[in-house]
C-alpha cells in the first residue's frame, strides 16, 4: 500500500488529516509538519495500523 496523507477541509473550516499506508508511530512523524501548519489539534483518532509494528506489516506484505 502506498503512503499518503489526506487533508480534508470541512464546510465549517475544520480540517481533518488522515494518514494511509503508515504503520506504528511513523504516521505521526509523517503528518507532524502538516498538523503544526494547520494549528492546534483538537482530536486524535488512532487506527489499528498505529498499533502494528513495522516488522509485522512487512511479513504481511511478503505473504506471511
Amino acid at each position: 500500500m502506498s503512503k499518503t496523507i489526506e487533508i480534508t477541509v470541512l464546510p465549517n473550516g475544520q480540517t481533518k488529516v488522515e494518514t494511509k499506508g503508515f504503520v506504528g508511530t511513523e504516521c505521526r512523524q509523517a503528518s507532524q509538519f502538516i498538523e503544526k501548519a494547520l494549528g492546534q489539534q483538537t482530536d486524535e483518532v488512532l487506527k489499528a495500523e498505529f498499533h502494528q509494528s513495522a516488522s509485522r506489516q512487512q511479513s504481511v506484505q511478503e505473504g506471511g
